[in-house]
């Protein structure tokens, strides 16, 4: 096929150079022709002029090309000729040229050898650098997930995406269950694989689902496919095989379940058969005989080759054939016609884009371009409108019949002549007109002379022999001799050509025009057939358009023929879109997927999940740009895609779903979750070996608490959840090396574990003295260590001891051996405590309500120190969001926050300074001060009087709020004021006097406060 193409394009014959053409290029067709289109420019004149081989003889693909660029044949002499008299005039500038270009084409060579020779050491599937850092490790919020690359596996992760993606079959995967006797009963060898590879895929949809990994690992259901497939490991399998033995595989595993309430053997219970299969059927004659026959699919295969885009392929896969009568003694009819009787939720078209070359003796790729729609509809494949779609198909027959006649027509135009080159007629036409209308030069001969010149046949012979003109007027030197010697006298006779005669003087040449010209001509003739050549052009121009415009609107109504609406009802809209880049034998599998939620195409290319768009999809599916197309397109019915969009309308779909799964898929997400904890954890304690530790500061140390997140705080604050605990084990630092130092004699005595026991005993038993103490405003004992507040608060003894262990097992003990050694026995503990010994939701909230705790204690101290050194604003916002953080925590008991009556007291205080400041730079004369005091107010002020309104309100606070008000309220009254005031005033009367419920002054407030408290 493509070598086919490649000598149309190229006119070279030689199979092996368009082979190893082909080779070169990568199969790329374009490439290809651009390799040897520069070859027959090159090597011409390197062939000619060089002494000594050229470099290239090497190439196997050089010394294809050199048989076929230069052709001596007699038709080409000239061209030789041109080509020699070139090298000779340029012979040493060319050389060099030539060399230089050889000596650039070596090297590239080389270069691309040694990448060759090295890209054939890695897989074709390869992920290419898996970033290390713990921060791509993590799933963002409901983003979809990827699938990990575990060698050339891309296939299994552009199919598995787009069948997850389908909720109904998530659905079914994941409600799969088998009654305990029908697993007992199982005896078939293809049963027991069945029943594993879909508790294995189970696990993998549950993980999709609920993972907090960025990407999962799919490997435990790939080896199950993979030891069905006879290949070896390193081969990559195609999409549409390996979809097949997919779905017939869970095909299998529903049959087990639906032959528990129905017979076995029928499928039409089957939920994989009722989702993915239809059925058609096929009418036909063949050798005078009518045949019917109703059939299944389940992927139904469509050629790629000779069509234009996805209907013309499914029309060319619905008839084949022609059921005519044929011209022969009996009326025999050939041909066949299909019909879906009965199509599936889920349509999946295979597009077959690969065939076996029989001169190449290998596979190779169909890169031809195929465009699809977003939208297609089936009503002109059902067989309900068989009757319908066979009128319109006569119609648009007898349509194209015409256009082919219209063509031909219009062909006679545009391919004017009798010879081997053809032209356009109104072109012809156009030189004719040219030739007619062109004037001799004004010093050439006169009109005299010019009408002599028929009488001196030899004078003009003698001047058309110039050496000068024998190539650049070769066809017009013999046509003139031939009319010479025809209206030469008889007893003239004609006078032998010499091979290269003497140049005659300036006089003679000055006679031959520049361009062609009429010698004689009257003016009236002139006239005469100017006029009748421009009627003549209109007159076929005319008559063009109105070919293509008859063509034109033919087509038109041919590409309008399905639009009626009546044959619009059965809708399909494209859900995925499986992409193959690369040749037959090696290439990269991805998925574009249209994400209902986000109204968006999205990429999954193995571990990467990125946001597309249909024009990036066109560009990498559609073909005939680079060696990327589509290889499957997946269809879903109109009512499943509004239905995927009703369940997938509101935010947290994923989550509601994870909440949904039986208890044991819920457990087996927990502890993968957890299992990501102790890798980020282990992942961290290596980099802590490379990097050095720097001891904080305790300068340095407030600035800690402020980075610790909180439940309300923004995510450009907040580090990762899962460090809070590690964290907390850091800052009891001291304290866990003071314990180990303790344990010296245990170590030596009775090893290990003993001595991590004997200091596991000794913290617990001080910081549970430590937890009697009475929390005061000069010394709170819960800020000294995270289990103080644990066990003032009653946690779980559970959520106790873990806290305890990771405070042994922080990565900063590394003092002496006796340390590493206690700290890797203390992390092997840590792994041994899985999801069933603690809820791990609940001690994630433990350590998110310290972690607020201790923020809360360090905003009250930072607000403190501002309102003392009276910078009111500042002090306000770390006040504020002090005294509503500490709300939420009291909320769970009383011991959980700080003292509220304490920030309630200063968080007055400093309302009440602040207020002073705005109205003093309110009553001011100058302009700036007054807008300044006003954005006080209601920047600051009056959101924070609707905070505090809107919570329990003290009878100090109501007193506070009512000064401020009746301060403000005074100032609406007074007539010193200048011009402008009673204006600005006018203003401030809503937000003054009315202090209702929250507002959106309150919302701005918050969000105020807590992009202040990110930047501090």
């Amino acid at each position: 096929m493509l070598l086919n193409q490649l000598r149309e394009i190229t006119g070279i014959q030689d199979p092996s150079c368009l082979h190893n053409a082909l080779k070169a290029a990568n199969g790329d067709l374009t490439e290809a022709v651009t390799i040897l289109t520069e070859e027959q420019v090159k090597e011409p004149v390197q062939d000619a002029v060089a002494a000594e081989p050229s470099n290239g003889e090497g190439s196997a693909v050089g010394k294809g090309l050199l048989t076929d660029v230069i052709d001596l044949t007699p038709d080409n002499k000239g061209d030789l000729q041109a080509v020699i008299a070139l090298s000779l005039m340029e012979s040493p500038k060319v050389q060099t040229v030539e060399r230089d270009a050889n000596r650039s084409v070596n090297m590239a060579n080389e270069t691309n050898a040694a990448e060759n020779k090295n890209r054939s050491k890695r897989k074709r599937c390869e992920v290419w650098g898996e970033n290390p850092n713990q921060n791509n490790w993590r799933r963002v919020d409901d983003w979809p997930v990827g699938l990990k690359n575990i060698g050339n596996t891309c296939w299994f992760s552009a199919v598995i995406q787009s069948l997850f993606q389908l909720p109904e079959f998530r659905r079914l995967v994941l409600g799969y269950t088998l009654p305990q006797s029908v697993l007992e009963n199982c005896r078939s060898r293809n049963e027991k694989r069945n029943i594993a590879f879909m508790q294995e895929l189970q696990c993998l949809f549950a993980l999709m689902l609920g993972t907090h990994r960025r990407f999962v690992d799919p490997t435990a259901a790939l080896e199950l496919l993979r030891e069905a497939f006879r290949t070896a490991e390193e081969q990559q399998q195609d999409v549409s095989e390996f979809t097949h033995k997919l779905l017939d595989w869970l095909e299998d595993a529903f049959q087990l379940a639906v032959n528990v309430n129905s017979s076995p053997g029928d499928k039409s219970e089957n939920p994989m058969v009722q989702l993915f299969y239809g059925t058609f059927l096929t009418e036909g004659i063949h050798e005078g005989n009518t045949f019917s026959k109703i059939e299944a699919f389940g992927q139904y295969p469509l050629q790629v080759n000779g069509y234009r885009d996805l209907t013309e392929c499914l029309e060319g896969a619905m008839i084949e054939g022609e059921i005519d009568e044929k011209a022969t003694t009996q009326s025999v009819k050939y041909g066949q016609e299909r019909w879906f009787t009965k199509l599936p939720p889920v349509l999946t078209f295979e597009l077959s884009r690969f065939e076996f070359n029989q001169s190449l003796g290998q596979p190779e790729k169909i890169h031809t371009k195929l465009e699809f729609p977003q939208i297609i509809y089936m009503d002109r494949y059902l067989y309900s409108s068989k009757e319908a779609i066979q009128k319109k198909r006569e119609e648009i027959r007898l349509l194209k019949e015409q256009i082919a006649v219209l063509q031909e027509k219009l062909e006679r135009y545009m391919q004017y002549g009798s010879g081997p080159t053809r032209f356009p007629l109104p072109d012809m036409l156009q030189y004719v007109l040219e030739f007619v209308t062109a004037k001799l030069p004004a010093d050439g001969p006169s009109t005299q002379e010019s009408q002599a010149a028929p009488l001196e046949p030899q004078a003009e012979s003698r001047v058309l022999d110039g050496p000068l003109l024998q190539n650049s007027a070769l066809k017009m030197e013999d046509a003139e001799k031939s009319e010479d010697a025809t209206s030469a006298p008889a007893d003239t006779q004609p006078q032998p050509e010499p091979v290269s005669k003497p140049v005659h003087s300036s006089a003679s040449l000055t006679r031959v025009p520049e361009r062609p010209a009429p010698h004689v001509a009257t003016k009236e003739e002139m006239s005469l057939v100017r006029t009748c050549l421009q009627r003549w052009r209109s007159e076929i121009e005319q008559d063009i358009q109105d070919l293509k415009g008859s063509i034109a609107q033919i087509s038109q109504s041919i590409e309008k023929m399905y639009c009626d609406p009546l044959l619009r009802q059965v809708p399909y809209h494209l859900h995925a879109v499986l992409v193959h880049e690369g040749q037959a034998n090696a290439g990269h599998y991805w998925a574009y997927i249209y994400d209902q939620p986000r109204k968006s195409w999205l990429k999954y290319n193995d571990i990467s999940v990125t946001e597309s768009s249909w024009e990036e999809l066109e560009r990498d599916s559609f073909g005939g740009l680079k060696n990327a197309s589509a290889y499957c397109l997946m269809y879903i019915k109109d009512k499943m895609s509004r239905h995927i969009a009703d369940d997938d309308a509101g935010a947290g779909q994923f989550q509601k779903e994870v909440e949904g799964l039986p208890p044991e898929l819920k457990h087996y997400i927990q502890e993968d979750n957890w299992r990501l904890e102790q890798e980020v954890e282990e992942w961290e304690g290596e980099q802590s070996c490379k990097i050095p530790q720097i001891e904080p500061s305790s300068a340095s140390e407030s600035q800690d608490f402020f980075s610790e997140s909180g439940q309300d705080q923004s995510s450009a604050c907040e580090p990762d959840l899962h460090s809070l605990s590690s964290q907390h084990a850091m800052m009891a630092k001291e304290q866990t090396a003071q314990a180990i130092a303790n344990t010296a004699d245990a170590y030596e005595k009775n090893g290990v574990e003993a001595a991590l026991c004997k200091a596991f005993r000794e913290e617990y038993s001080r910081l549970y003295l430590l937890a009697k103490e009475t929390p005061t405003p000069q010394s709170d004992p819960r800020l000294q260590h995270v289990l103080v507040y644990f066990l003032q608060n009653n946690a779980p003894k559970r959520v106790v001891e873990r806290t305890l262990l990771e405070q042994f097992a922080d990565k900063n003990l590394s003092y002496d051996e006796r340390s590493i050694s206690i700290m890797k026995v203390a992390r092997a503990k840590l792994k041994e405590i899985g999801p069933d010994d603690v809820d791990m939701e609940e001690y994630k909230k433990w350590h998110e309500d310290y972690s607020l705790f201790r923020k809360v204690s360090v905003y009250l101290l930072t607000g403190l120190e501002l309102y003392q050194n009276r910078k009111y604003q500042e002090a306000l916002t770390y006040l504020v969001y002090a005294y509503q953080s500490n709300t939420t925590l009291l909320r769970k008991g009383p011991n959980r926050g700080a003292d509220e009556s304490l920030i309630a007291l200063y968080r007055r205080k400093c309302l009440l300074k602040l207020n002073d400041v705005a109205a003093a730079l309110f009553i001011s004369s100058d302009e700036a001060h007054v807008a300044e005091g006003v954005s006080i107010l209601n920047e600051l002020i009056i959101p924070c009087m609707h905070l505090i309104i809107n919570n329990d309100i003290s009878q100090d606070d109501l007193d506070a709020i009512e000064i401020m008000r009746n301060r403000w309220c005074s100032y609406l009254g007074q007539e010193d004021m200048n011009g402008s005031m009673p204006i600005t005033c006018f203003h401030l009367q809503p937000p003054v006097f009315w202090l209702g419920p929250a507002s959106e002054l309150e919302k701005d407030f918050t969000g105020h406060l807590k992009h202040s408290l990110c930047h501090s």
